[in-house]
């Protein structure tokens, strides 16, 4: 059997070496847009306080999974996928290549969301979704700092990224003022005490947390920035960063007729709506509508479907009981996490 998995992030990998692992006769390979290796998306987030952190992030160089008996196809775009024949058209700086498969598995992952009325100043800002932007977004620091000045930071979005990029910015000795649209912060992860503690807790980093802030765009005004709200604009930033939440990356699945709505739909054994292709990670939803974009819950994915293609088990996923944590200095969570 040859299972082609799309994507090199945390459920594409942790798939393949446990398929390796209990399916040793299976033909493996990975197919991703990705260079670097497979690394720690979740550490994005804390990249600027550490200065290894473009060494540490990676978890395993993919000459690594290569010797472990799993095909890399690194730099490698895929074009389409065939259904009727089952094969994967794909394309790298070697041309285009064909993989015939007798199941895929897609883990796409996802990318930064950006909110229409930013989509105009793409320019402007950066987002933390891939190491590359992290490599970015560290050049644009350095010449910053380069220049004697103490970098000012706008961070867009009071979420559980948002908040971990602006206290790693403020522990690396950054200024950062945060807007978030909401009253209150990760208020979709936090009870009403956890964020009031959580706010406490960013503004003794001395980061400045502007709550109720409609953000209607950004422009540049000379070497610097600005973010415009609804009745002010807010200037002088050496820099913004949007962290808005995630998109789901569905288009390969629209694209060869799988069912999709914020994610790619799958049914309680991981299916999409061709039996022959299963889909795990932060761009699988479920029938309720739910999409799990926690490392415990999509590692979970990943080894139980090693183990239904294994042939080791004939029942239906059921997500594990996790506590998603948010990785802000100096915060930790007395309550549950809401979910």
């Amino acid at each position: 059997m040859h299972v082609v998995i799309i994507g090199s992030g945390i459920a594409g990998i942790t798939f393949a070496e446990e398929l390796r692992k209990l399916a040793p006769e299976c033909r493996i390979s990975v197919v991703t847009q990705e260079g670097h290796g497979y690394y720690s998306r979740p550490m994005l987030s804390h990249g600027f306080s550490r200065d290894d952190i473009e060494t540490k992030i990676i978890l395993k160089p993919f000459d690594a999974l290569h010797d472990a008996g799993i095909a890399i196809y690194r730099e490698t775009s895929v074009l389409t996928l065939n259904r009727d024949d089952k094969t994967i058209v794909c394309r790298n700086s070697s041309g285009e290549f064909t993989l015939n498969y007798d199941k895929a598995v897609l883990a796409p992952g996802s990318d930064a969301l950006i909110p229409p009325p930013f989509q105009a100043s793409r320019d402007l800002f950066f987002v933390v979704n891939s190491l590359d932007d992290l490599i970015e977004l560290r050049r644009h620091r350095e010449k910053i700092v380069e220049t004697s000045a103490k970098p000012l930071w706008a961070v867009i979005g009071g979420g559980l990224i948002g908040c971990e990029v602006a206290s790693d910015l403020a522990k690396a000795g950054d200024r950062v003022v945060l807007f978030h649209a909401l009253a209150r912060l990760m208020e979709r992860q936090l009870i009403e005490e956890d964020s009031a503690t959580l706010l406490q807790v960013l503004q003794g980093h001395g980061i400045e947390v502007r709550l109720n802030a409609s953000v209607q765009g950004f422009e540049k005004i000379g070497s610097l920035y600005a973010v415009k709200l609804q009745d002010e604009t807010a200037s002088g930033f050496h820099g913004v960063i949007v962290a808005c939440g995630f998109k789901p990356r569905t288009e390969l699945a629209r694209r060869i007729g799988l069912n999709a709505n914020r994610g790619i739909l799958v049914d309680e054994f991981l299916r999409t709506n061709d039996p022959d292709i299963h889909a795990i990670g932060d761009a699988a939803e479920f029938v309720d509508g739910r999409l799990y974009a926690y490392i415990m819950p999509i590692r979970h994915q990943a080894f139980w479907l090693a183990r239904f293609l294994a042939g080791q088990t004939n029942e239906p996923w059921q997500p594990p009981d996790f506590k998603p944590r948010a990785k802000v200095h100096g915060f930790n969570a007395v309550h549950p996490y809401i979910f």
